[in-house]
């Protein structure tokens, strides 16, 4: 299949410009809005499996942060590096910009996760619903110093990398062997040509590197916002916790991490197996079940 690209895109695809920055957004189906964000390095098609599950019920909205997918990258100076806050911000915009602006149901994946929880807090007359797919889980995380720094060096090594066509020549290849690592399939069930399209450039890398470079401080900036941003009393919350079925320390270091996640905000917690990090992979109905469930 082509890769799509602005102007020809399937019914759905849209752009919008938040901050300045184009972003690729989908929407479609029809009924109670909810929104699917993925985690570090992921693009819309990660959902693709999904999707079906909830359209017939759901208005579902997908976006690209910058740089991922089909959107557009942040100016290469001036922008401050990513935050747990300005990302809530971020859904904020791609929801008021298609018109959406009574609450949504808000499922996020992995990194998202701290996202959405952060939007919930932010905006809680905005929050339906939370779903936590395999969520992020640091808590009294402590920051790296020197933001800045980190920032620009992250920057820096990206730019150095394209220089040397290291997305092009590699990128997609990464994809796939960290998609593969990451669910009990051992595939990536992407659309190959997508994935070359979005993986061999420069702007994907740099976003990857900008985020992991900022995974800590997302978490502290997100613990003090639990404890002076209250989630509200009724918001239902479902932690989805991928179980591998392997009886490793590793697997169960992770699922008792989960738990300790749906404990501190009160949720519903649950297990699907088998099933690798990308859960939406390899079980997209139970993904799908826990949204129509918690909203």
């Amino acid at each position: 299949m082509p890769s799509p690209q602005p102007g020809r895109l399937q019914p759905g695809h849209r752009f919008l410009r938040v901050d300045g920055v184009p972003l690729h957004v989908r929407a479609e189906g029809s009924g109670p809005v909810c929104l699917l964000t993925g985690g570090l390095g992921s693009s819309w098609f990660d959902w693709d499996l999904v999707v079906p599950f909830l359209a017939p019920y759901r208005t579902v909205v997908r976006f690209d942060r910058p740089g991922y997918g089909l959107s557009a990258a942040e100016p290469a100076t001036g922008r401050p590096a990513p935050t747990t806050a300005g990302e809530a911000g971020r859904i904020l915009a791609v929801l008021d910009g298609l018109g959406l602006v009574g609450p949504c149901t808000l499922v996020g994946h992995s990194l998202a996760g701290f996202h959405v929880e952060a939007f919930a807090r932010l905006h809680p007359e905005r929050a339906a619903g939370l779903v936590l797919v395999d969520g992020s889980v640091k808590q009294a995380a402590r920051p790296h110093p020197a933001p800045v720094a980190r920032d620009l060096a992250a920057r820096a090594v990206a730019g150095a990398a394209r220089a040397v066509a290291v997305p092009y020549l590699f990128g997609p290849a990464a994809r796939r062997a960290t998609a593969r690592l990451s669910t009990v399939r051992r595939e990536d069930l992407a659309p190959a040509p997508l994935a070359r399209h979005c993986y061999r450039t420069g702007r994907a890398l740099r976003a990857l590197l900008r985020e992991s470079g900022r995974y800590l401080d997302m978490a502290a900036e997100l613990d003090e916002l639990r404890r002076s941003r209250p989630l509200p009393e009724d918001l239902p919350i479902t932690v989805l916790a991928a179980d591998d079925g392997c009886r490793s320390r590793r697997t169960g270091n992770r699922l008792a991490e989960q738990r300790e996640l749906a404990a501190l905000l009160g949720a519903d917690y649950r297990t699907t197996a088998p099933a690798g990090h990308l859960v939406m992979f390899d079980r997209p109905d139970a993904v799908a079940s826990a949204v129509l469930e918690t909203s």
